[in-house]
Protein backbone atom coordinates (compact mmCIF):
# COMPACT_ATOMS: atom_id res chain seq x y z
CA UNK A 1 0.00 0.00 0.00
CA UNK A 2 1.11 3.28 -0.44
CA UNK A 3 2.42 5.47 2.23
CA UNK A 4 1.22 8.75 1.22
CA UNK A 5 -2.66 7.14 1.25
CA UNK A 6 -2.09 5.10 4.86
CA UNK A 7 -5.36 6.31 6.79
CA UNK A 8 -5.01 7.59 10.32
CA UNK A 9 -4.53 4.17 12.51
CA UNK A 10 -7.93 2.95 14.20
CA UNK A 11 -8.52 0.43 17.14
CA UNK A 12 -6.80 -3.08 15.96
CA UNK A 13 -5.35 -1.63 13.16
CA UNK A 14 -1.76 -3.33 12.14
CA UNK A 15 0.50 -0.43 11.55
CA UNK A 16 0.95 0.53 7.81
CA UNK A 17 4.64 1.29 7.43
CA UNK A 18 6.32 -1.64 8.52
CA UNK A 19 8.77 -1.61 11.54
CA UNK A 20 8.02 2.34 11.93
CA UNK A 21 11.00 3.43 10.39
CA UNK A 22 11.31 6.98 11.82
CA UNK A 23 11.19 5.39 15.06
CA UNK A 24 14.07 2.93 13.77
CA UNK A 25 15.73 5.70 13.03
CA UNK A 26 15.13 7.84 16.24
CA UNK A 27 16.65 5.33 18.33
CA UNK A 28 20.48 6.27 17.37
CA UNK A 29 20.22 9.42 18.58
CA UNK A 30 18.72 7.91 22.15
CA UNK A 31 22.12 5.93 22.20
CA UNK A 32 23.87 9.05 20.96
CA UNK A 33 22.60 10.76 23.76
CA UNK A 34 24.26 8.40 26.31
CA UNK A 35 27.07 8.05 24.02
CA UNK A 36 28.35 11.73 25.08
CA UNK A 37 27.08 11.64 28.61
CA UNK A 38 29.62 8.94 29.08
CA UNK A 39 32.52 10.41 26.75
CA UNK A 40 32.43 13.39 29.03
CA UNK A 41 31.77 11.77 31.82
CA UNK A 42 34.63 12.84 34.68
CA UNK A 43 36.16 9.23 34.60
CA UNK A 44 36.37 8.76 31.08
CA UNK A 45 36.21 12.09 29.39
CA UNK A 46 39.81 13.30 27.06
CA UNK A 47 39.40 16.45 27.49
CA UNK A 48 40.98 18.65 30.63
CA UNK A 49 40.53 21.89 32.62
CA UNK A 50 37.38 23.87 31.78
CA UNK A 51 36.67 22.37 28.97
CA UNK A 52 36.12 19.32 30.59
CA UNK A 53 33.86 20.54 33.46
CA UNK A 54 31.60 22.66 30.70
CA UNK A 55 31.20 19.64 28.61
CA UNK A 56 30.27 17.37 31.75
CA UNK A 57 27.75 20.14 33.03
CA UNK A 58 25.79 20.27 29.32
CA UNK A 59 26.05 16.36 28.68
CA UNK A 60 25.92 15.05 31.85
CA UNK A 61 22.24 15.35 31.50
CA UNK A 62 21.98 13.66 28.04
CA UNK A 63 22.20 10.04 29.34
CA UNK A 64 18.67 10.57 31.29
CA UNK A 65 17.37 11.62 28.60
CA UNK A 66 18.32 8.33 26.06
CA UNK A 67 17.89 5.57 29.05
CA UNK A 68 14.11 7.40 29.44
CA UNK A 69 13.19 7.78 25.32
CA UNK A 70 14.35 3.91 25.73
CA UNK A 71 11.96 2.66 28.20
CA UNK A 72 9.07 5.08 27.10
CA UNK A 73 9.59 3.27 23.35
CA UNK A 74 9.74 0.24 24.65
CA UNK A 75 6.38 0.29 25.80
CA UNK A 76 4.94 1.66 23.04
CA UNK A 77 6.38 -0.11 20.25
CA UNK A 78 5.10 -3.39 21.89
CA UNK A 79 1.95 -2.52 22.30
CA UNK A 80 1.62 -1.30 18.95
CA UNK A 81 2.59 -4.54 17.61
CA UNK A 82 0.76 -6.69 19.79
CA UNK A 83 -1.51 -9.14 19.09
CA UNK A 84 -4.35 -10.05 21.60
CA UNK A 85 -4.00 -13.67 20.56
CA UNK A 86 -0.10 -13.85 21.27
CA UNK A 87 0.59 -16.13 23.93
CA UNK A 88 2.69 -15.35 26.83
CA UNK A 89 5.44 -18.08 26.17
CA UNK A 90 6.03 -16.56 22.52
CA UNK A 91 6.27 -13.31 23.25
CA UNK A 92 8.50 -13.94 26.00
CA UNK A 93 10.86 -16.22 23.48
CA UNK A 94 11.09 -13.30 21.23
CA UNK A 95 11.79 -10.72 23.78
CA UNK A 96 14.58 -13.18 25.35
CA UNK A 97 16.35 -13.51 21.68
CA UNK A 98 16.48 -10.01 21.32
CA UNK A 99 18.57 -9.39 24.22
CA UNK A 100 20.48 -12.64 25.20
CA UNK A 101 22.62 -13.07 22.51
CA UNK A 102 24.29 -9.33 22.23
CA UNK A 103 23.75 -9.25 25.92
CA UNK A 104 26.36 -12.32 26.85
CA UNK A 105 28.67 -10.95 23.61
CA UNK A 106 29.16 -7.91 25.24
CA UNK A 107 29.34 -9.36 29.03
CA UNK A 108 32.40 -11.10 28.25
CA UNK A 109 33.94 -7.97 26.06
CA UNK A 110 33.47 -6.27 29.26
CA UNK A 111 35.46 -8.96 31.73
CA UNK A 112 37.95 -9.02 29.19
CA UNK A 113 38.46 -5.12 29.19
CA UNK A 114 38.15 -5.36 33.00
CA UNK A 115 40.68 -8.59 32.97
CA UNK A 116 37.76 -10.70 34.87
CA UNK A 117 38.55 -8.30 37.74
CA UNK A 118 35.32 -8.77 39.06
CA UNK A 119 33.98 -11.24 41.93
CA UNK A 120 31.10 -13.61 41.22
CA UNK A 121 28.73 -11.27 43.31
CA UNK A 122 29.07 -9.00 40.36
CA UNK A 123 29.04 -10.75 37.42
CA UNK A 124 26.81 -13.23 38.57
CA UNK A 125 23.72 -10.62 38.94
CA UNK A 126 24.66 -9.11 35.56
CA UNK A 127 25.08 -12.22 33.63
CA UNK A 128 21.40 -12.75 35.13
CA UNK A 129 20.12 -9.32 34.58
CA UNK A 130 19.29 -9.28 37.91
CA UNK A 131 22.53 -6.62 38.69
CA UNK A 132 19.26 -3.36 38.88
CA UNK A 133 17.65 -4.64 41.98
CA UNK A 134 20.84 -3.85 43.91
CA UNK A 135 21.16 -0.22 44.82
CA UNK A 136 24.85 -1.27 45.48
CA UNK A 137 26.37 0.55 42.23
CA UNK A 138 29.32 -1.97 42.01
CA UNK A 139 26.68 -4.48 41.40
CA UNK A 140 24.14 -2.40 39.51
CA UNK A 141 26.66 -0.83 37.39
CA UNK A 142 29.13 -3.97 37.27
CA UNK A 143 30.72 -5.45 34.53
CA UNK A 144 29.33 -3.98 31.38
CA UNK A 145 27.38 -0.74 33.20
CA UNK A 146 25.26 0.03 30.42
CA UNK A 147 23.43 -3.37 30.41
CA UNK A 148 21.51 -2.63 33.81
CA UNK A 149 18.73 -1.00 31.47
CA UNK A 150 18.03 -4.80 30.00
CA UNK A 151 17.77 -5.85 33.65
CA UNK A 152 14.66 -3.53 33.46
CA UNK A 153 13.29 -4.46 30.18
CA UNK A 154 13.42 -8.25 31.22
CA UNK A 155 10.78 -7.24 34.07
CA UNK A 156 8.96 -5.13 31.38
CA UNK A 157 8.60 -8.31 29.06
CA UNK A 158 8.02 -10.29 31.96
CA UNK A 159 4.59 -8.10 33.08
CA UNK A 160 3.78 -7.08 29.39
CA UNK A 161 0.92 -10.11 28.99
CA UNK A 162 -0.65 -8.66 31.78
CA UNK A 163 -0.03 -5.05 31.54
CA UNK A 164 -1.07 -5.25 28.45
CA UNK A 165 -4.61 -6.34 28.99
CA UNK A 166 -5.35 -4.00 31.68
CA UNK A 167 -4.38 -1.09 29.24
CA UNK A 168 -6.64 -2.94 26.55
CA UNK A 169 -9.49 -2.89 29.04
CA UNK A 170 -9.29 1.20 29.61
CA UNK A 171 -11.52 2.88 27.37
CA UNK A 172 -10.54 5.33 24.91
CA UNK A 173 -12.02 8.75 26.33
CA UNK A 174 -9.84 7.29 29.72
CA UNK A 175 -6.74 6.98 28.10
CA UNK A 176 -5.18 10.63 28.37
CA UNK A 177 -6.36 10.72 32.42
CA UNK A 178 -4.28 7.60 32.57
CA UNK A 179 -0.96 9.28 30.63
CA UNK A 180 -1.54 12.01 32.79
CA UNK A 181 -1.55 10.37 36.03
CA UNK A 182 1.57 7.75 34.82
CA UNK A 183 3.35 11.17 33.78
CA UNK A 184 2.36 12.92 37.23
CA UNK A 185 3.93 9.50 38.70
CA UNK A 186 7.01 10.15 37.14
CA UNK A 187 7.38 13.58 37.99
CA UNK A 188 7.00 13.33 41.39
CA UNK A 189 9.65 10.68 42.47
CA UNK A 190 12.42 12.48 42.42
CA UNK A 191 10.21 14.74 45.26
CA UNK A 192 9.43 11.84 46.98
CA UNK A 193 13.41 10.22 46.99
CA UNK A 194 14.88 14.06 48.05
CA UNK A 195 12.12 13.65 51.54
CA UNK A 196 12.79 10.01 52.08
CA UNK A 197 15.63 8.56 51.08
CA UNK A 198 17.77 11.73 52.46
CA UNK A 199 21.08 10.99 54.49
CA UNK A 200 24.58 8.99 53.94
CA UNK A 201 27.29 9.38 52.00
CA UNK A 202 26.55 11.19 48.04
CA UNK A 203 27.88 8.88 45.16
CA UNK A 204 31.48 9.96 43.72
CA UNK A 205 30.80 12.97 41.19
CA UNK A 206 26.76 12.89 42.14
CA UNK A 207 24.89 15.06 44.69
CA UNK A 208 22.73 12.38 45.59
CA UNK A 209 23.22 8.72 47.85
CA UNK A 210 23.66 6.10 45.93
CA UNK A 211 20.12 4.70 47.01
CA UNK A 212 18.15 7.67 45.63
CA UNK A 213 20.29 7.75 42.83
CA UNK A 214 19.03 4.05 42.41
CA UNK A 215 15.29 4.64 43.27
CA UNK A 216 14.79 6.81 40.50
CA UNK A 217 17.27 5.73 38.24
CA UNK A 218 17.46 1.65 37.98
CA UNK A 219 14.84 0.47 40.81
CA UNK A 220 12.49 -1.79 37.56
CA UNK A 221 9.09 -1.00 39.36
CA UNK A 222 9.80 2.68 39.32
CA UNK A 223 11.06 2.56 35.35
CA UNK A 224 7.66 0.88 34.94
CA UNK A 225 6.01 3.96 34.77
CA UNK A 226 7.35 4.87 31.49
CA UNK A 227 7.14 1.73 30.11
CA UNK A 228 3.47 1.75 30.74
CA UNK A 229 3.28 5.56 29.72
CA UNK A 230 4.76 4.40 26.52
CA UNK A 231 1.98 1.27 26.16
CA UNK A 232 -0.74 4.17 26.95
CA UNK A 233 0.33 6.70 23.68
CA UNK A 234 0.47 3.97 22.06
CA UNK A 235 -3.06 3.01 22.55
CA UNK A 236 -4.06 6.86 22.47
CA UNK A 237 -3.03 6.38 19.01
CA UNK A 238 -4.41 3.51 17.89
CA UNK A 239 -7.52 4.33 19.32
CA UNK A 240 -7.35 7.73 17.54
CA UNK A 241 -7.40 10.16 20.19
CA UNK A 242 -4.48 11.48 19.54
CA UNK A 243 -4.16 15.16 20.02
CA UNK A 244 -1.96 15.99 16.40
CA UNK A 245 1.34 17.16 17.66
CA UNK A 246 3.43 17.18 15.02
CA UNK A 247 7.67 15.95 15.23
CA UNK A 248 8.58 19.83 14.64
CA UNK A 249 6.43 20.73 17.96
CA UNK A 250 8.05 17.84 20.09
CA UNK A 251 11.27 18.02 19.41
CA UNK A 252 11.16 22.02 20.55
CA UNK A 253 9.53 20.41 23.56
CA UNK A 254 12.31 18.21 23.86
CA UNK A 255 14.76 21.13 23.57
CA UNK A 256 12.80 23.29 26.13
CA UNK A 257 13.27 19.96 28.37
CA UNK A 258 16.87 19.61 27.94
CA UNK A 259 17.61 23.28 28.64
CA UNK A 260 15.09 22.77 32.13
CA UNK A 261 17.43 19.65 33.00
CA UNK A 262 20.47 22.25 33.13
CA UNK A 263 18.70 23.75 36.11
CA UNK A 264 16.83 21.21 37.97
CA UNK A 265 18.13 19.43 41.01
CA UNK A 266 20.12 16.26 39.57
CA UNK A 267 17.74 13.56 40.23
CA UNK A 268 14.66 15.14 38.09
CA UNK A 269 17.21 14.85 35.03
CA UNK A 270 17.12 11.16 35.18
CA UNK A 271 13.59 10.84 34.04
CA UNK A 272 11.34 13.52 35.35
CA UNK A 273 12.23 16.25 32.61
CA UNK A 274 12.10 14.37 29.49
CA UNK A 275 8.30 12.51 30.52
CA UNK A 276 6.80 14.98 28.66
CA UNK A 277 8.83 15.57 25.70
CA UNK A 278 9.30 12.00 24.68
CA UNK A 279 5.57 10.88 25.05
CA UNK A 280 4.67 13.52 22.71
CA UNK A 281 7.80 12.65 20.25
CA UNK A 282 7.07 9.43 19.58
CA UNK A 283 3.70 9.20 18.83
CA UNK A 284 4.15 12.17 16.56
CA UNK A 285 6.51 10.08 14.97
CA UNK A 286 4.82 7.25 14.63
CA UNK A 287 1.52 8.95 13.26
CA UNK A 288 4.39 10.80 10.65
CA UNK A 289 5.01 7.27 9.47
CA UNK A 290 1.50 5.96 9.70
CA UNK A 291 0.38 9.05 7.46
CA UNK A 292 3.28 9.27 5.14
CA UNK A 293 4.59 12.76 6.55
CA UNK A 294 8.09 13.87 6.03
CA UNK A 295 10.24 12.96 8.62
CA UNK A 296 13.81 13.70 9.36
CA UNK A 297 14.21 10.42 10.93
CA UNK A 298 13.55 8.02 7.87
CA UNK A 299 16.02 6.97 5.28
CA UNK A 300 18.36 3.55 4.72
CA UNK A 301 21.06 5.46 6.38
CA UNK A 302 19.07 5.82 9.62
CA UNK A 303 17.53 3.06 9.52
CA UNK A 304 20.81 1.21 9.36
CA UNK A 305 21.88 3.54 12.11
CA UNK A 306 18.37 2.23 14.20
CA UNK A 307 19.29 -1.19 13.57
CA UNK A 308 22.78 -1.15 15.51
CA UNK A 309 21.66 1.10 18.11
CA UNK A 310 21.39 -1.79 20.40
CA UNK A 311 24.76 -3.15 19.79
CA UNK A 312 26.08 0.43 19.92
CA UNK A 313 24.50 1.15 23.17
CA UNK A 314 26.06 -2.18 24.65
CA UNK A 315 29.49 -1.65 23.33
CA UNK A 316 30.15 2.02 24.34
CA UNK A 317 31.78 1.65 27.75
CA UNK A 318 33.70 -1.12 27.11
CA UNK A 319 35.44 0.55 24.15
CA UNK A 320 35.56 3.63 26.19
CA UNK A 321 36.62 2.61 29.47
CA UNK A 322 39.06 0.40 27.59
CA UNK A 323 40.27 3.50 25.48
CA UNK A 324 40.49 5.89 29.09
CA UNK A 325 42.45 3.07 30.27
CA UNK A 326 44.96 2.92 27.48
CA UNK A 327 45.81 6.99 27.43
CA UNK A 328 45.44 7.43 31.20
CA UNK A 329 48.99 8.20 31.28
CA UNK A 330 48.52 10.97 28.60
CA UNK A 331 45.12 12.30 29.83
CA UNK A 332 44.15 15.22 29.85
CA UNK A 333 44.33 16.34 25.94
CA UNK A 334 43.68 19.55 24.03
CA UNK A 335 40.59 20.50 22.49
CA UNK A 336 40.95 19.18 19.27
CA UNK A 337 42.86 16.43 20.43
CA UNK A 338 40.20 15.35 22.67
CA UNK A 339 37.50 16.16 19.90
CA UNK A 340 39.28 13.93 17.36
CA UNK A 341 39.49 10.98 20.35
CA UNK A 342 35.78 11.31 20.82
CA UNK A 343 34.97 11.00 17.10
CA UNK A 344 37.97 7.97 16.65
CA UNK A 345 35.88 6.50 19.64
CA UNK A 346 32.28 6.86 18.24
CA UNK A 347 33.85 5.30 14.68
CA UNK A 348 35.49 2.66 16.61
CA UNK A 349 31.90 1.71 18.35
CA UNK A 350 29.71 2.06 15.34
CA UNK A 351 32.41 -0.30 13.25
CA UNK A 352 32.11 -2.80 16.15
CA UNK A 353 28.08 -2.67 16.61
CA UNK A 354 27.91 -3.28 12.83
CA UNK A 355 29.37 -6.34 13.26
CA UNK A 356 27.85 -7.55 16.83
CA UNK A 357 24.65 -6.72 14.86
CA UNK A 358 25.26 -7.98 11.21
CA UNK A 359 27.22 -11.73 13.09
CA UNK A 360 25.35 -12.30 16.39
CA UNK A 361 22.19 -9.97 16.97
CA UNK A 362 20.74 -10.61 13.62
CA UNK A 363 21.17 -14.73 12.93
CA UNK A 364 20.14 -15.20 16.68
CA UNK A 365 16.35 -13.39 16.11
CA UNK A 366 16.16 -15.14 12.55
CA UNK A 367 17.25 -18.64 14.13
CA UNK A 368 15.42 -18.23 17.40
CA UNK A 369 12.78 -16.10 17.70
CA UNK A 370 9.95 -17.50 15.12
CA UNK A 371 8.44 -20.91 16.50
CA UNK A 372 9.07 -23.88 14.07
CA UNK A 373 5.67 -25.02 12.21
CA UNK A 374 4.50 -28.19 13.50
CA UNK A 375 4.39 -29.63 9.42
CA UNK A 376 6.20 -32.88 8.65
CA UNK A 377 8.69 -30.80 6.78
CA UNK A 378 9.18 -28.81 10.23
CA UNK A 379 9.64 -25.44 8.19
CA UNK A 380 8.86 -22.51 10.07
CA UNK A 381 6.29 -20.31 10.10
CA UNK A 382 6.63 -16.71 8.73
CA UNK A 383 7.02 -13.81 11.01
CA UNK A 384 3.55 -11.83 11.14
CA UNK A 385 3.76 -7.92 10.21
CA UNK A 386 3.59 -7.18 14.09
CA UNK A 387 6.63 -9.28 15.24
CA UNK A 388 8.44 -7.94 12.12
CA UNK A 389 7.76 -4.43 13.06
CA UNK A 390 8.62 -4.72 17.04
CA UNK A 391 12.38 -6.81 16.23
CA UNK A 392 12.84 -4.17 13.37
CA UNK A 393 12.66 -1.02 16.08
CA UNK A 394 13.49 -3.22 19.09
CA UNK A 395 14.49 -2.19 22.29
CA UNK A 396 17.49 -1.57 24.24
Amino acid sequence: MNVQSAPRPKEDRAPRVSGLPSLTGLRFFAAMAVFLYHVTSSQLTPFGGGTAQQAGRILGVAGGLGVAFFFILSGFILTWSARPDDAPRRFLRRRLVKLYPNHLVTFVLALVVFAGATGWKTWLPNILLVQTWSWDPAVSFGVNGPSWSLGCELVFYLCFPLLYRWIRSIGPRRLWAWACAFLAAVMALPALAYAALAGGPTMPGLPVNAVQSWFVYQLPPVRMLEFVLGMLMARIVLTDRWIGVRIHHALALCAVGYVVALHVPFLYTLSATWAIPIALLIPAVAVADVQGRRSPFRGRVMTWLGEVSFAFYLLQASVLTGGAVLLADHRPFGTMAALGLCLLAWALILASAHVLHLLVERPAMSHWSRPRAAGRHGARTAPPVQDAAVDRVGTS
